[in-house]
C-alpha cells in the first residue's frame, strides 16, 4: 500500500530454478533414508559400526507429491527416475506427468498410500496446516515427510507427537513456520529460544536445513538476471513481473 501511494513499482521473480528445490527435497530423502547425517558424525569420531544405519530401497516405493507445479513436477520426474510409484495431488493436473505414469488422487488416498510425502504446494488459506494431527493419522506408520515448500503447510507441534508415536519415521524440513526470527543468521552462540524447533532437533530421524533449497549458483544467477530484466523493462515501459496492487 505504501509503494502504491508513493508511485513505486514492486516487481518479483516468479521462478528461477525448479531443479534447485526439487533436488534438495531428494537430498533430504536420501540423507534421511541412509542416515548420512548420523554416519558422517560417527566416522569422524572413529566409529565405523553399522548399527542403526539400515535404510530401504527407494525403487518400488510410493512417493506422494502434494503440488505439481514447476518444482513438484520436477521432483516427481526425479522420483519416477528412481523407479518409484508417484501419486500426485493438485487442483490443476499436469497431463505430461500422467503420461509418464504418475497418478492423480485425492489427498487422503495420497497420504494413506505413500511411503514418502513431499510438499510442493503454495501457502494459501486452504493449505495452511495441510499436515495436521488428522492428516498425520492418515499416513502410513513410519512414513517419511518432506517439506521444502512453506513452513506453515505443516502444524509443527503435531509433528512431535507423530515422531514420538512412530507414525512419522523420518522428517526433513527446509522451512519452518516460525523461521523469520531464526533463519539466515548465525545464532550458534545463543540459546535456542524456540522450544518446538529445539525438540525437533533432538530426534535422530529428523533433518532441518535453514531454507537453503533455492541456494544454487544457477538459481542465484536466474534471480539476479530476472531482477535486472524487471528493472530494464520497467524503465523502458515494457511489461515486467510487476506485483499488482
Amino acid at each position: 500500500k505504501a509503494a502504491e501511494r508513493l508511485g513505486l513499482a514492486v516487481v518479483r521473480v516468479p521462478a528461477y530454478s525448479p531443479h534447485a528445490g526439487a533436488e534438495h527435497a531428494v537430498a533430504l530423502i536420501l540423507a534421511l533414508n541412509r542416515r548420512i547425517h548420523r554416519a558422517f558424525n560417527r566416522t569422524r569420531e572413529g566409529d565405523f559400526s553399522l548399527h542403526g544405519l539400515t535404510g530401504f530401497d527407494l525403487h518400488g516405493k510410493t512417493v506422494g507429491v502434494v503440488g505439481s507445479g514447476q518444482i513438484g513436477a520436477t521432483f516427481a520426474r526425479i522420483m519416477l527416475g528412481f523407479g518409484c510409484q508417484v501419486l500426485l495431488h493438485d487442483p490443476q493436473p499436469d497431463a505430461a506427468l500422467s503420461a509418464l505414469g504418475a497418478r492423480y488422487v485425492d489427498l487422503d488416498e495420497l497420504l494413506a498410500g505413500s511411503d514418502i510425502v513431499s510438499l510442493h504446494c503454495p501457502l494459501t488459506p486452504t493449505t495452511r496446516h495441510l499436515i495436521n494431527p488428522a492428516s498425520l493419522a492418515c499416513m502410513k506408520q513410519g512414513a517419511m515427510l518432506i517439506n521444502t515448500g512453506r513452513g506453515a503447510l505443516v502444524d509443527t507441534p503435531a509433528l512431535i507427537d507423530a515422531l514420538k508415536s512412530g507414525r512419522l519415521g523420518y522428517l526433513g524440513l527446509d522451512v519452518y513456520e516460525e523461521e523469520a526470527d531464526l533463519f539466515f543468521e548465525d545464532r550458534s552462540d545463543q540459546p535456542l529460544q524456540d522450544d518446538v524447533l529445539a525438540r525437533l532437533l533432538t530426534f535422530p530421524n529428523v533433518i532441518v536445513t535453514a531454507h537453503q533449497a533455492f541456494l544454487t549458483r544457477e538459481a542465484l544467477a536466474a534471480i539476479a538476471t530476472t531482477t535486472l530484466d524487471n528493472v530494464d523493462a520497467w524503465q523502458a515501459g515494457r511489461p515486467c513481473h510487476r506485483v499488482q496492487p
